[in-house]
């Protein structure tokens, strides 16, 4: 067996875009030893790239990681690294052809640690949607990547941070589309998403979800767009009647406006900058990304490469930590879950 009861989950981090500062988050986030406490982090990637950030981040002292050829060398409370490719150029801050081609290596090896059971979640660090394009990865982003590798059916966007949960019902699209995807079954199956995970994946029994409308002010009675009465509302009532508890749909400015997202367990926007500029306003450096309807656990953090500061030492790694916090907590609610069904 890969691993004996009782030891602490192993979590897989792909690196991301090396140009960008995924290198710099992992190493500040894993340099508080105490995160050794609660994981076994495998990075995938480059212990000379690991090397490389943590000399120019003045962490020789601090940080530390082993080396492993192989997953069956996994040292269990230790930060591990295994290398994925050779030797690479690292241009902080640029957008390089070579450094696409990693972060896709890195994914695809982590991905496939994770279906071998080698680790029990995955964390990913950002990528650069555009230099990691190739013909094995033609993907809008992690999130479609995940749902088409591990058949998902259903999945669900959703921004995690403290009690705020916010899902985004058409994801990675242009604006002008976003109307022309809505429809009551993608509502609907988005829904019964949100509602799965906040009872297996957060352990809550009974979760109170918001959803907001699409137009300003909720339509105003068709006044300005019928999605909300032809769509949005009619599902609501339905869920409501089979037992859910389901409401709205709320105007989204007021809605956050007055605090209103405190009294619920998620929220379902429509679009992904509805809920994203809301989500990322209140809690940006906080905020964890997490793909719900999955049935294997991937997080991240909610920013992107952020080339501009990429090498200088800036980066806040908060959010990789939550995220690498929330991975360990969804897989015990997982767990837990499963053994009260049994």
């Amino acid at each position: 067996m890969r691993k004996k009861k009782g030891e602490l989950p192993v979590i897989g981090i792909s690196l991301g875009d090396f140009n960008g500062i995924g290198p710099e988050v992992t190493i500040k986030a894993l340099a508080d030893k105490r995160m050794l406490n609660m994981m076994t982090p495998v990075i995938f990637g480059s212990s000379k790239v690991m090397s490389f950030y943590r000399k120019s981040l003045n962490l020789e002292d601090s940080f530390n990681f082993m080396t492993i050829k192989s997953l069956d060398e996994i040292a269990y409370g230790k930060v591990n690294v295994i290398n994925c490719w050779k030797q690479v150029l690292v241009e902080a801050g640029k957008v390089t052809d070579e450094a696409g081609e990693a972060a896709w290596v890195s994914l695809k090896t982590a991905t496939e640690a994770l279906q071998e059971d080698y680790t029990d979640a995955i964390v990913t660090a950002p990528i650069n949607k555009h230099n990691i394009q190739s013909e094995a990865f033609n993907f809008a982003g992690h999130t479609e990547y995940f749902a088409q590798t591990f058949g998902a059916k259903d999945m669900l966007m959703m921004m995690v941070h403290d009690q705020l949960r916010v899902g985004v019902a058409t994801g990675h699209i242009p604006l002008n589309e976003v109307s022309n995807h809505l429809t009551r079954d993608l509502v609907r199956r988005k829904l019964k998403v949100m509602e799965n995970s906040l009872r297996h994946d957060f352990g809550i029994l009974k979760p109170k979800i918001a959803v907001l409308g699409l137009n300003p002010h909720a339509g105003e009675g068709g006044l300005l767009g019928s999605e909300e009465e032809e769509i949005i509302k009619p599902v609501i009532e339905e869920l409501k009647d089979e037992g859910n508890l389901t409401f709205g749909p709320y105007p989204a400015d007021g809605f956050f406006g007055v605090n209103m997202y405190r009294k619920f367990d998620g929220i379902l926007a429509m679009y992904h900058d509805q809920g994203l500029v809301a989500f990322k306003t209140l809690a940006f450096e906080q905020g964890v990304n997490f793909t719900a309807g999955l049935p294997v656990v991937r997080t991240s953090p909610d920013h992107g490469t952020a080339y501009d500061i990429a090498g200088k030492g800036e980066a806040s790694e908060v959010s990789m930590r939550e995220a690498l916090y929330l991975a360990c907590d969804v897989i015990k609610a997982r767990g837990e879950h499963m053994a009260e069904e049994q």
